[in-house]
């Protein structure tokens, strides 16, 4: 059989083992068109600098009743679970790669096929039996349920267990994939995953010891782009950002990556607001609604993480204070009453939480704010985001020389009072300060920096800040953002 080339649409989910028992029971109603249990041996391939692996691409043969299938898998799209990536696959003979079987397309340009081809190597091995099911949705779409249960191993004795579920779009709607992950998640269990085998094999292979955690990042939009067109990668952008804080904290006890999927899901709700003229309110009423239930449920994290300052240095803060031992033991109490990691994992599975992680998803895929767009929202939708960047900030950089005019004294606690707005402020340029040069970007971050961060330090040191901040604004921001 000659190469083809496909795109996979589909949701991975990592379950528990007896995650098989709940799947017969959800998909009772359903019409099954097929069902079939067979192993399933991978082999991947790639050089010993990891050539592959450098430009996202996933090379294996798989087994499976006496056939071996080549599959090239490249860089595609990974958004809350839904994979996107374009596949080339051809039957061989042996489980020996034959790369003259892929397209030359299919490569990065300059990369050298030939040679790459004498220096592959077997990496590791995955090896799983699949139970598999084709349902007819309610919408008439076919969609192929997988649930895989085995090992990822590696010749150096590496293993990593696997226990996942699969939903694939094999004709039809994408929504059906997610009318279908909602059915499963109704009782929690699962959670979204972003790693796939081959990630997982990689990990072994490298002794890779996981990934660190990292600041929220500015938002790289370009002037080319449409209003929406940005607003939707900055959906993404915090949308990969949690996921990816996620998988860190699933892994091992870090409490800063709870603290960056808050930020993630802060830039989300601020990127709502943002645009909240032109898309209605109504749009989103669900999802601002399970968002801010969310952060309800981490908003614990703020407090560790002041207890923790507070006490680090053997409660170097505290000497000063009188009654510094009672205080240090309240604190420690605390702390110990916070929520434990055990819980924190149990929400992480919790059907709530996966709903709303599946219905961000598929807001953002299907575009979910159309529907309730007049022709006007449309127009401005679909006008350069630089015009609509130019208007939101000179709006909201108005609205904080009104609360930090020179005039309008403020104690300690009415700076407290202002850090959401100065918060809500540094996300509304995190979404689109790439459209503006370092110089112009730094100008008007900088003093809502030194704000959030003095604010809990000494008012004197923001009044002088806040002079700072009124004498630029004069002579810098304000004109350029008007004139664009």
């Amino acid at each position: 059989m000659g190469p083809f080339m496909e795109t996979e649409i589909e949701l991975k989910f990592f379950v528990s083992s007896d995650f098989s028992r709940q799947i017969r029971d959800k998909i009772s109603d359903l019409k099954v068109l097929q069902q079939r249990q067979r192993q399933l041996g991978n082999i991947y391939y790639d050089t010993s600098d990891f050539l592959l692996r450098q430009h996202d691409i996933g090379l294996r043969v798989r087994r499976y009743d006496d056939v071996y299938v080549q599959t090239l898998k490249t860089a595609g799209r990974v958004v809350a679970g839904l994979h996107q990536r374009p596949e080339y696959n051809a039957e061989l003979e042996t489980p020996v790669p034959d790369l003259s079987l892929i397209p030359e397309d299919a490569w990065p340009e300059g990369l050298d096929v030939e040679a790459l081809s004498t220096q592959l190597n077997p990496l590791f091995s995955t090896d799983f039996e699949r139970q598999q099911w084709l349902l007819a949705m309610p919408d008439s779409s076919q969609v192929e349920l997988a649930f895989d249960s085995g090992e990822v191993t590696t010749e150096a004795g590496g293993y990593d267990p696997i226990c996942e579920v699969e939903i694939e779009l094999k004709s039809g709607q994408t929504d059906a994939l997610f009318v279908l992950a909602r059915e499963l998640a109704e009782n929690g269990g699962l959670r979204l995953g972003n790693l796939s085998k081959a990630a997982r094999g990689y990990r072994l292979a490298t002794d890779y010891q996981g990934d660190a955690v990292t600041p929220l990042t500015i938002v790289q939009v370009n002037s080319q782009m449409s209003a929406e067109q940005a607003f939707v990668k900055v959906l993404e952008h915090a949308l990969e950002h949690w996921h990816y804080h996620e998988q860190i904290y699933v892994e091992r006890p870090e409490q800063e990556a709870i603290f960056e999927i808050c930020n993630a899901v802060g830039l989300i709700r601020q990127a709502l607001s943002l645009y909240g003229g032109l898309i209605p309110r109504r749009a989103s009423a669900l999802l601002r609604q399970e968002l801010q239930w969310l952060e309800g449920e981490l908003s614990w994290i703020y407090e560790s993480r002041s207890i923790e300052r507070l006490c680090e240095d053997k409660g170097y803060f505290l000497r000063k204070l009188n009654a510094q031992k009672q205080l240090r033991q309240k604190l420690e109490a605390r702390y110990e009453a916070l929520p434990e990691r055990s819980e924190v994992l149990e929400l992480l599975h919790s059907s709530r939480y996966c709903n709303l992680l599946l219905d961000l998803s598929r807001w953002i895929l299907t575009r979910g704010w159309q529907p309730f767009l007049d022709d006007k929202s449309r127009e401005k939708l679909a006008e350069p985001i630089r015009n609509f960047a130019n208007r939101s900030l000179a709006q909201s950089w108005e609205e904080l020389l009104s609360v930090f005019a020179v005039n309008n004294e403020l104690d300690r606690f009415g700076y407290l009072d202002q850090l959401p707005r100065l918060n809500r402020n540094l996300l509304s340029g995190c979404c689109v300060a790439s459209l503006y040069d370092v110089e112009d970007r730094e100008t008007f971050r900088l003093p809502c920096w030194i704000f959030c961060k003095v604010s809990r330090i000494s008012c004197c040191l923001s009044l002088f800040v806040r002079w700072w901040m009124m004498k630029i604004s004069r002579k810098t921001i304000a004109p350029r953002l008007r004139n664009g």
